[in-house]
């Protein structure tokens, strides 16, 4: 029996060009799932190695759905293999480890999948420098203004006020004043 997994990384993502790859491979069940590769505990990821039994092939759209290092990947194919279970992926037809040929090419894709995450996250860490280094920080706009905070500060200062009332005040948040060095007491 053929059994396709599904994944993509956030709710904002569509499962159905996955889903309908899968069901043109002719996949008679299919386990879909939004969830980061990163994640160890993917429910439906889990619900697919147990249904599956001695004979069934495990079919991925691309090897980087299933997992996104190279251990996690080689983890999830040896489960596989002790549950007499095979892998095909879809994108990369060279890989299916019911040959010994599929199995050398799973590995060196795997290894390669591992470095591409890598180097994501290296041009990303890269293009963060940069645009630290041109004065521009990452992240949200800070919530109160220097007008907000001097206004604070004097409305905490007074003794008037409650923190809960100077954050109304402002429309923010009590966390958002105790944030920013704000204490029922005025700044630290």
């Amino acid at each position: 029996m053929l059994v396709g997994y599904a994944r993509v990384s956030s709710n904002q993502q569509e499962l159905s060009l996955q889903s309908d790859a899968l069901t043109a491979a002719g996949c008679e069940r299919i386990f879909q799932e939004k969830e980061s590769g990163i994640q160890r505990d993917r429910p439906q990821l889990a619900a697919a190695l147990e249904y599956m039994r001695n004979g069934d092939t495990l079919v991925v759209w691309r090897l980087d759905r299933l997992a996104r290092s190279v251990k996690q990947l080689i983890e999830t194919v040896e489960i596989l293999e002790q549950r007499g279970v095979e892998l095909r992926c879809l994108a990369q037809p060279m890989i299916d480890t019911a040959t010994p040929g599929g199995k050398l090419v799973f590995n060196i894709f795997s290894a390669l999948a591992e470095f591409e995450v890598a180097l994501i996250r290296d041009r990303t860490n890269a293009g963060l420098a940069a645009a630290r280094a041109r004065g521009r920080t990452g992240g949200r706009p800070p919530k109160l203004t220097e007008a907000d905070k001097k206004k604070a500060h004097a409305l905490i200062s007074s003794g008037a006020y409650s923190m809960l009332e100077v954050a109304r005040e402002l429309g923010v948040s009590r966390a958002t004043l105790y944030a920013h060095g704000f204490t029922k007491l005025g700044t630290q």
